[in-house]
C-alpha cells in the first residue's frame, strides 16, 4: 500500500495559535496528496493562519463553516471532499513526526493503521522535542474488545486510552460500510467510529514506534466538555450493544464501558443540578429516581479519594502506548 496517497483531515475551531505546525508537517510528508483545513467557525485567525503555513501549495484545500457544527460532524465534511485512497485525522493541536506516513503505509494487511503518540508540551515542535522514550517496534493487532477494554478502567487492569491513537484509515472501507462519524458527538467520536468500523470487521493495527506529537494540557478539549456531550457519548455506547453480530465477550466489554459512562453522566447531572439548585435541592431530585443513588455516592466518593490523592505524573515526554 505504500504507493498510496494520504488526504489529511483538519478541524479547527479558534486554533490559530497551533493550526500552521499541524498545517506544514502534513504537507511536509511526501505520501500527503491533500490537506483539508474545515475551519469550524473559528472566531480567530484560524483560517489566514492555516492558509499562510501553506505557503502556495496547491496541496492544501480549506473549508470555512458558518455555523460551529463540532469536531465530527467537520470531519464529515472533509471525509466528503476527501480524494485519496487513505485518509488521516489530524488535531489542530498536534502535528506528524517525520516519515510517519511512509512508515505506517509499508505495514501489511490493514484498513485502520495507527503508531504510538508522543505528548508533548504547548509550545513543542519537531525542532524542540522531548526526549522519545524507547520501546521495542513491533505490531499490535486490536480487535473490537481488546479497543474496547483498553478505554475505560477494568478490575485489576489499566485504563489505555487507546480511543486517542489517529489511524490512518482505508476510505473504501468507511465507503463501502456506509461509515461516518456520528456528527452528534461532540466527545469520544473517535472512539464510536472505531468501534463500529471493528463491529463491521475492519483489521486495526498499530506501531509502537512514534509518529504523532500531541500537544498535551488539562484543559484540552475532551476534558471541557460539557453534560449533554457525556450524555450523547452514553447513548452511543448503548446504541453499540444493538450492533448486530456481537459475541458475548465483545457485548461485556461494550455493556461495561457503557455503564461506566452512565455512571460518569449521572455524576455529571448530579453536580450541575447542585450548582443549580443547590445541595437540597439535587439530592431531593436524586431520591425522585432511588436507582442513580448508588452511582452518584460513588462517584462523589471516588472524586473527593481524588482530590486527597497525589497528581498523576505528567504525560509530556511519555508515549500512549509504553513498554
Amino acid at each position: 500500500m505504500n504507493a498510496l496517497s494520504v488526504s489529511v483531515i483538519i478541524t479547527a475551531h479558534d486554533a490559530a495559535a497551533t493550526i500552521a505546525d499541524a498545517v506544514r508537517t502534513a504537507l511536509d510528508e511526501p505520501e500527503t496528496g491533500e490537506v483539508i483545513v474545515v475551519d469550524d467557525a473559528s472566531r480567530d485567525a484560524t483560517a489566514a493562519t492555516a492558509e499562510a503555513a501553506g505557503r502556495g501549495d496547491g496541496r492544501l484545500r480549506l473549508i470555512r463553516c458558518k455555523a460551529n457544527v463540532g469536531p465530527a460532524a467537520a470531519r464529515n465534511l472533509a471525509l466528503d471532499a476527501a480524494g485519496c485512497a487513505v485518509v488521516a485525522v489530524l488535531d489542530a493541536d498536534d502535528f506528524v513526526l517525520p516519515g510517519r506516513f511512509s512508515r505506517l503505509l509499508a505495514v501489511p494487511d490493514w484498513d485502520m493503521v495507527a503508531d504510538n503518540i508522543l505528548f508533548v508540551e504547548n509550545n513543542a515542535s519537531r525542532g524542540n522535542l522531548p526526549p522519545i522514550p524507547r520501546v521495542t517496534p513491533s505490531l499490535i493487532d486490536i480487535d473490537l474488545t481488546r479497543f474496547v477494554e483498553a478505554n475505560h478502567a477494568v478490575r485489576g487492569g489499566v485504563r489505555h486510552e487507546w480511543g486517542f491513537l489517529k489511524p490512518l484509515m482505508r476510505r473504501d472501507f468507511l465507503t463501502g460500510n456506509g461509515l461516518r462519524y456520528d456528527g452528534a458527538l461532540r466527545l469520544g467520536e473517535d472512539y464510536d467510529l472505531y468501534v463500529r468500523m471493528l463491529q463491521k470487521g475492519a483489521r486495526f493495527r498499530v506501531s509502537t514506534e512514534a509518529g504523532y506529537a500531541a500537544r498535551w494540557r488539562p484543559d484540552s478539549l475532551s476534558s471541557r466538555h460539557c453534560t449533554a456531550d457525556l450524555e450523547a457519548l452514553h447513548a452511543a455506547a448503548e446504541a453499540h450493544l444493538s450492533l448486530p453480530g456481537l459475541d458475548g465477550v465483545e457485548r461485556a466489554a461494550l455493556g461495561t464501558y457503557a455503564r461506566d459512562l452512565r455512571h460518569r453522566f449521572l455524576l455529571r447531572d448530579f453536580l450541575d443540578r447542585r450548582r443549580q439548585a443547590g445541595r437540597a435541592g439535587a439530592l431531593l431530585s436524586a431520591l425522585r429516581r432511588p436507582l442513580t443513588l448508588a452511582p452518584i455516592v460513588r462517584g462523589v466518593l471516588s472524586d473527593k479519594l481524588a482530590a486527597r490523592a497525589p497528581k498523576p505524573p505528567s504525560r509530556i515526554g511519555r508515549l500512549l502506548i509504553e513498554g
